[in-house]
């Protein structure tokens, strides 16, 4: 037997035991690796009017909610244990980017977005669609729920809207739909199996 064809199929044989051996993540979140049908990309503003995009954030685990800045419970609730989760990756939370996305853009203007973001982590980003017809699409997209509850008044109004978040990994694959309140340690857990 030629000894180039042995050396090439002992090579192969070699990575293919190096992949076998190489353990599946468990994550503790809904796994929705190799999805195609929704969650590939966005366009969304950030505080400063600059479009960005999941390429602006290649190399680093993204994680991304949709929720309104005057929601009582679900958003403060969701970006307060973002912020313990931060806390419990230590060094490892420099790789991670948590993108929080309006669902009222008329109320959450960049200034509201810039200073109510960032004030449970300052490495925190809130995103807004530039018009309805974007808001709309990010949605179907992410095949996220949202809808305007009438208040007392016209501005005293409330969304209704998803509560999960969704994982990319650094090089920008959807990974995981992450469940609401579960604690921050099984969402840690999971960024750590995502940061691998």
């Amino acid at each position: 037997m030629n000894i180039n064809l042995l050396r090439k199929i002992s090579i192969a044989l070699f990575i293919l035991l190096l992949a076998a051996c190489s353990p599946k993540p468990e994550f503790k979140n809904i796994d929705i690796t190799g999805s195609t049908a929704f969650g590939k990309d966005f366009s969304l503003l950030d505080p400063d009017g600059k479009v960005r995009t999941l390429a602006d954030f290649k190399g680093k685990v993204v994680v991304m909610f949709f929720g309104y800045t005057q929601c009582p419970d679900i958003c403060p609730t969701t970006l307060t244990e973002m912020q313990q989760v931060m806390t419990l990756l230590g060094p490892h939370s420099d790789k991670v980017q948590v993108l929080f996305v309006t669902v009222d853009p008329d109320r959450d203007t960049a200034a509201i977005l810039k200073q109510y973001v960032p004030s449970f982590d300052s490495r925190f980003l809130g995103l807004r669609p530039a018009d309805e017809a974007a808001l709309e699409k990010v949605s179907k997209d992410f095949k996220i729920y949202y809808k305007k509850v009438p208040g007392t008044s016209p501005g005293s109004y409330t969304m209704d809207h998803t509560a999960g978040s969704y994982a990319f990994d650094p090089e920008g694959r959807l990974r995981l739909y992450i469940k609401h309140a579960q604690g921050p340690e099984t969402l840690a857990h999971d960024l750590k199996e995502l940061l691998k």
